[in-house]
C-alpha cells in the first residue's frame, strides 16, 4: 500500500495469511460451499498489462446467491446496481494479500429501502470471508 488509500465505511478489508492464489482458492471454496455462485473472476492486472500499464496483483470476484439476491431485486429493481456481491483480492508492496469486500447490507437497507429480512442473509458474508482467510 502506498499510504494514500482511502475507502468508504461500506468496504471491509482483511489481511489474508495466504498468497493471492491460495486466498482466491480458499474464498471460492468457502463461497460455493455456502451456496453462492462465483459469476466472474477478473484479473485486473492482466487487463492493465494488455494496454501497457502495470498494476499490483488484483483480482475482482463477482459472486452471489440468486436465492438471496433475487428477492432484493424484486423489492427494488434499482438495487440490482449493488448485486452481484463483489470482493477484490490484491497484493501490497510487501507481498501481503488483502481482501476488500463491499458490504452492501447498509446501502441496500438505507439507500434502497430493502426490508431488513431480505438483507439478513447478506450479513453473514463478512464472517464467511474472514473464516476462509484463517
Amino acid at each position: 500500500m502506498t499510504g494514500h488509500e482511502q475507502f468508504p465505511a461500506s468496504v471491509l478489508t482483511f489481511v489474508s495469511a495466504f498468497d493471492v492464489d491460495t486466498t482466491l482458492a480458499k474464498l471460492k471454496t468457502a463461497l460455493t460451499t455456502a451456496g453462492a455462485v462465483v459469476f466472474a473472476d477478473v484479473d485486473q492486472r492482466a487487463a492493465a498489462a494488455q494496454v501497457g500499464l502495470q498494476l499490483r496483483r488484483t483480482r475482482l470476484v463477482l459472486f452471489g446467491n440468486p436465492k438471496a439476491g433475487t428477492p432484493v431485486m424484486a423489492a427494488n429493481p434499482h438495487a440490482a446496481l449493488e448485486l452481484p456481491l463483489r470482493l477484490v483480492v490484491w497484493e501490497d508492496d510487501a507481498r501481503r494479500t488483502h481482501v476488500d469486500y463491499y458490504d452492501v447490507a447498509r446501502p441496500l437497507s438505507g439507500l434502497y429501502g430493502i426490508p431488513t429480512g431480505l438483507v439478513a442473509p447478506l450479513l453473514h458474508v463478512p464472517t464467511l470471508l474472514q473464516e476462509a482467510l484463517q
